[in-house]
């Protein structure tokens, strides 16, 4: 269990957790010289039969508040710290609403120093923190009355600690890890060390893992967890991560960063949440209001985006947008605090929805329809309403990355909610039943006007297969959408063209009788077929009537033109296709270059560069530096046997 700190300054919360574990949090030379809290603190108390306690102890001085928020991300329970002869100061009033606007529900009120007041006084103070307390979430808190000069009621309070961490389940271990780091040091050594509090996940000594915010990938040398030396951690360790590798550069690494394994959206510039505004605010949250924003351990500056209203009242909540100065990483359901642009007031906070809002277009109804569903805590809820609301597709590798959701989990979500996917060059787009219905629907009838209109033609090609249908998608997404209706058998694949079962075109009169001539020179010609000069030379015909034929035959889907004077039987290429699929499989790299195609298919150099362009062009390989590398399988892109 994690605990944190909160209250005013001087309230006796550093000397507390000291009485209460014998360890002095204040480690900074200034906080010793002024008596002072500044930045974090940490301790740690261990129990018998449990996992240890790990304390946080908060700055309660108001220049320090960005300390105190990034000390209270994801803990389990907070001790709320409040001195009798003061009584709830301002700290104590914004503490109180950062909690409750992060959503801390566990805690208790140490009412410190009743040494230095009567018992009338004391009950009035307790009096007055039942008060403040109610209607947040941390109403009913317990109130424990102590002195830590003179010990009063700390066994009590230290007993209710140690029987709420022995009862307190472990936090599910689930998502992908992330740590938020909140400092950074060199030990002699052993190198690097960064510490912080794991939100969710596993991580195991020795893993591979990523640095965001500083873009490095690492390596997990050693893990210390809750004080402790462990070989792993997970949500809700205090972990101290001991990080090598190659790339590493501890210059980069700052407080706000994460360590993170698996698939976590990059940091982003625009986060969409839903945002909770104090009811102590005087006016309204304006549209484009300058804010600070803490999440996690990171802090940036940015404006409030109010979506689909002007402003949020005061106790009231809306969706917005932030628009960050710097990026931040984050993922769904992560809690935020917005200060204002002087950083002296919290205005309000929230919870995040979306990382990746469209480039316009971001208070359109659709939008904030699709917020609405993917704002849902329950991952197989929001994945079915998504579904039902996206006609053109809901990318569920986005989807996942913002839930944080492993690969293991979206299989499971698979099995539970019924939906189409497809997997495209930019990521997997998912349809439910009554949406993949209309997209076949809409091809189907696309391809019977189109037949209707060009009958002598095979069809379009792959990529304009939703052309005219309504359906927005990119063309390399109907191509995966044509593939799938391919393999569902409801189209037919000629060529680089498809067509309905039905629709059947073919050559006539003279094309057809000079297309006998020409077939057996292109079949017999393997994996180099003859060029248009070459079978002009064989039939006795001129080359240019030889390639309007070679042209009109390939609108019919019986070749396809790779090159000017190139053209294949679609069953040539799917071999040649094979073998590039071969040859990925066989190097380390999975890259397909002119060198290694040739050698594979004796086809020659400038022939393999033709035919390896060609793939790149209708998106079965992608062009990487000198190399090429398959997207997606031979028989989705080409057909023939």
């Amino acid at each position: 269990m994690i605990i944190a700190t909160a209250g005013h300054v001087d309230h006796g919360k550093t000397l507390l957790i000291k009485t209460l574990t014998g360890i002095d949090t204040d480690r900074l030379p200034e906080e010793k010289k002024r008596n002072l809290t500044i930045d974090l603190g940490f301790a740690y108390l261990p129990l018998d039969g449990a996992e240890t306690i790990g304390f946080i102890d908060v700055p309660g001085h108001e220049r320090f508040i960005r300390n105190m928020l990034c000390g209270v991300a994801g803990i389990d329970f907070v001790l709320f710290i409040v001195a009798a002869d003061d009584g709830p100061m301002p700290q104590t009033r914004e503490h109180l609403a950062i909690l409750d606007l992060l959503g801390v529900n566990r805690g208790a009120v140490a009412l410190t120093k009743i040494d230095r007041v009567s018992e009338e006084r004391a009950a009035e103070v307790a009096e007055d923190i039942e008060l403040l307390f109610t209607d947040t979430s941390l109403e009913g808190l317990p109130v424990f009355p102590v002195s830590a000069m003179t010990g009063a009621g700390i066994d009590g309070l230290k007993n209710h600690l140690l029987t709420i961490a022995a009862g307190l389940p472990p936090r599910p271990v689930i998502g992908n890890f992330r740590l938020a780091i909140d400092r950074s040091f060199d030990v002699v050594g052993a190198g690097l060390v960064v510490t912080g509090t794991a939100f969710s996940g596993r991580v195991e000594a020795d893993e591979a893992a990523h640095v965001l915010g500083a873009d490095m990938d690492v390596r997990i040398r050693g893990i210390h967890a809750q004080n402790a030396k462990a070989g792993s951690g997970r949500a809700g360790q205090r972990c101290a991560l001991n990080l090598a590798g190659t790339a590493l550069d501890k210059d980069l690494i700052e407080r706000g960063d994460w360590v993170v394994t698996g698939n976590i959206p990059a940091p982003s510039h625009k986060i969409d949440i839903r945002l909770r505004v104090l009811k102590s605010e005087a006016r309204a949250l304006a549209h484009w209001t300058p804010v600070h924003v803490h999440l996690g351990a990171a802090e940036t500056t940015g404006r409030v985006a109010i979506l689909g209203a002007t402003n949020i009242s005061p106790g009231e909540s809306g969706l917005a947008q932030i628009v960050l100065d710097r990026p931040i990483g984050a993922v769904h359901g992560d809690g935020l605090i917005l200060r204002d642009q002087s950083a002296q007031r919290t205005l309000g906070g929230g919870r995040v929805i979306d990382l990746f809002p469209p480039a316009r277009g971001r208070a359109k109804p659709d939008r904030l329809e699709f917020l609405q569903a993917m704002e849902d805590p329950d991952d197989g809820t929001a994945l079915s309403s998504l579904l039902d609301s996206s006609p053109n597709g809901l990318h569920l590798d986005r989807f996942a990355a913002t839930r944080n959701l492993t690969d293991d989990d979206m299989e499971a979500l698979a099995e539970l909610v019924p939906m189409k996917s497809v997997r495209t060059e930019t990521g997997t787009l998912g349809f439910s039943d009554d949406r993949w219905a209309s997209v076949r629907t809409a091809v189907l009838t696309g391809l019977a006007a189109w037949h209707k209109k060009s009958p002598d033609t095979v069809g379009p090609g792959e990529n304009r297969v939703l052309a005219g249908t309504g359906i927005r998608l990119p063309p390399e997404a109907a191509v995966a959408v044509s593939a799938e209706l391919v393999r569902e058998g409801v189209i037919v694949k000629e060529g680089m063209g498809v067509r309905l079962p039905s629709h059947k075109p073919s050559l006539q009169g003279a094309d057809a009788t000079n297309w006998k001539k020409i077939k057996p020179l292109l079949v017999d010609g393997g994996l180099r077929p003859p060029v248009v000069v070459e079978i002009a030379q064989e039939i006795g015909s001129e080359p240019r009537k030889v390639e309007s034929l070679l042209v009109r035959a390939g609108r019919h889907g019986l070749v396809v033109r790779i090159a000017k004077n190139r053209f294949y039987p679609p069953e040539t290429l799917r071999k040649l296709a094979d073998i590039a699929e071969t040859v990925s499989t066989d190097v380390e790299d999975g890259m397909i270059t002119a060198a290694n195609f040739r050698d594979a298919t004796d086809i020659g150099r400038n022939v393999a560069i033709e035919v390896l362009e060609f793939f790149d062009k209708v998106k079965f390989t992608r062009r990487v530096g000198d190399g090429h590398e398959v997207i997606r399988p031979a028989a989705d892109a080409f057909s023939g046997d």
